[in-house]
């Protein structure tokens, strides 16, 4: 309950009545034991009690200052003055569903939630609620954090939220000195102590710790009594932080600072304000990340008698922090994807597309029946053209199945040798002037995989080996399958791969410096990678300029 002394200062305390009967007559003393108020009084905090009505009963100072009214303006009026006019029905619906169900107290985590000043400027706010019942009225309790510092990082990483700030202290508004009210007054700070969704723990000057919440006993592991006038917060922080943000500490406040309690405290005993992440360690050794606020408390003659710290468990805000960046990461590089798609879309379509229409109109010109020759020539231009514009866009859409994560492992039993065989005849129409290919298998010749996507793989490498290589030359495959692992190589005595360009050769788009003049979209070794990840393989290769490549894959079966 809050009294007013002689000198006109506020404070909690208890009351208790005596009753004396003397010779002069019969005498009542009332004795006022004042509770230390320092706790409330400081708050960079805003805390609104309200009643069942969804009036405001009680606010403290800094909300007063937050939203720019006076106290009396406030109280009597309903909490919907402090919300935008778009969130009234929401907010009303979620008042009311607080009191059947006070578990789901907080308002604003993780959704865009706004306040509103008096002079109608608008900003973030996350509140939390608490659920207080006295002498059958309901009041809830609203702790209002202002995220503006966050929402502004948000902002610059396209509403990342990347700074969360929790400030928690308390004040009471005046209530009228009766008996009833006094015990509505212990009540709330309990209410605030056991509900309030944070860690708050309360040390004296030298540091120890005086309280420890429900909230700190679920979060750290650790007993109230273990700790009680034992030891300090430090048991739970990470040490080498304590040691790094102390070096930054004593170049802040120009001034050494230990790697101590007074590491935490420094900044609150010299009235500054003092909000930090941290690293908390639980008892069974796990770790996770607070926002933590620490304020000095004081007595009524301003000397500092200890300190609270009020922590937020960020976990999750750093998870969507770090999904968000993720997501921010493969946006641009599909960003950098269709650039570079639209770039070498504009090269390599041209020339077959040329050739089409170019075949096409000469097509025409030979009507005779001795111009047969010559319009089965251009027909297989034709064709050639259109299968190599097939191949580019099949190209791409592997790619965007590969990104999307759509690909779907389908596995067989099949005969290896036979599957090698059948895909080098298909290929044959490809190769160049007189190349031939050479084949051996040892091994098993039973195999469970993807054929699929092994199929694509053989393939493209194939594909790669007779482009890369001379007319008349030789392309060499092995495939072994012993120990559980099957291992294919296809080997080339073509141009070879710069030692400069070898580390980018899965990157997409990427052409070598000595390949430029050669068709092809810079997308085949990326998505053969990614093929043999699928299938549990690795890629490795040899290559020497004008000596040729060999490319080895080992997939485990």
């Amino acid at each position: 309950m809050e009294y007013v002394s002689e000198s006109g200062h506020s404070f909690f305390g208890e009351v208790t009545i005596q009753y004396s009967k003397t010779d002069s007559g019969e005498y009542y003393f009332i004795i006022i034991n004042a509770v230390d108020k320092a706790f409330f009084e400081l708050a960079s905090l805003g805390i609104i009690m309200v009643n069942k009505n969804g009036e405001i009963v009680a606010a403290n100072p800094f909300v007063v200052n937050q939203f720019g009214y006076t106290k009396s303006e406030l109280i009597g009026k309903k909490i919907e003055l402090l919300v935008p006019h778009r969130f009234h029905d929401v907010h009303i619906n979620h008042r009311q569903k607080f009191s059947e169900h006070p578990e789901n107290g907080r308002i604003g985590s993780g959704i865009d939630f706004f306040a509103l000043k008096k002079n109608g400027t608008e900003f973030p706010v996350e509140v939390s609620l608490g659920y207080y019942p006295s002498d059958g009225d309901k009041y809830v309790i609203a702790f209002i954090n202002d995220i503006s510092l966050r929402k502004q990082a948000e902002a610059r990483l396209k509403s990342l939220i990347n700074e969360r700030t929790s400030d928690l202290n308390e004040t009471i508004g005046k209530l009228e000195i009766t008996e009833n009210e006094m015990q509505k007054t212990i009540s709330f700070q309990n209410t605030l102590l056991q509900n309030v969704g944070a860690i708050i723990v309360t040390v004296d000057e030298k540091g120890i710790i005086q309280t420890f919440n429900p909230e700190a006993e679920k979060e750290l592991g650790y007993k109230a009594e273990a700790l009680i006038g034992k030891h300090s917060p430090l048991i739970y922080h990470e040490p080498s932080l304590i040691e790094a943000r102390a070096n930054e500490r004593s170049i802040e406040l120009h001034q050494p600072v230990s790697s101590s309690m007074e590491l935490l405290r420094a900044k609150a005993r010299l009235g500054l304000h003092n909000d930090n992440e941290w690293m908390y360690i639980r008892k069974d050794g796990t770790k996770f990340p607070v926002q933590l606020n620490v304020t000095s408390l004081k007595d009524k003659h301003g000397n500092i008698t200890g300190y609270v710290g009020v922590a937020l468990n960020i976990s999750k805000l750093k998870q969507f922090e770090f999904d968000l960046q993720q997501s921010l990461e493969k946006e641009r590089e599909l960003s950098e994807l269709k650039t570079r798609f639209v770039s070498m879309a504009s090269h390599e379509f041209r020339t077959p597309l040329s050739t089409i229409l170019s075949s096409s109109f000469l097509i025409e010109k030979y009507a005779g029946s001795d111009d047969q020759y010559k319009r089965e020539t251009h027909l297989n231009r034709i064709v050639s053209s259109v299968s190599m514009l097939s191949d580019i866009l099949n190209d791409f859409l592997s790619v965007g199945k590969i990104e999307d994560g759509k690909i779907q492992l389908r596995l067989s039993h099949f005969n290896l040798k036979e599957l090698i065989i059948s895909i080098i005849g298909e290929m044959k129409t490809i190769l160049k002037k007189k190349q031939k290919i050479w084949y051996k298998h040892t091994g098993n010749l039973e195999v469970k995989m993807d054929a699929s996507i092994l199929k694509h793989i053989i393939m493209n490498l194939i594909s790669n080996a007779s482009k890369f290589s001379p007319q008349g030359s030789q392309i060499e495959i092995n495939t072994v399958c012993k120990d559980e692992q099957m291992v294919f190589s296809i080997k080339d005595y073509g141009i070879g791969i710069p030692k400069e360009d070898q580390q980018h050769l899965t990157e997409r788009f990427f052409r070598g410096a000595n390949a430029v003049n050669i068709q092809g979209t810079g997308l085949g070794l990326h998505i053969v990678s990614k093929y043999t990840e699928l299938l549990n393989g690795v890629m490795e290769f040899k290559s020497e300029l004008e000596k040729g490549t060999e490319f080895i894959i080992t997939i485990k079966l």
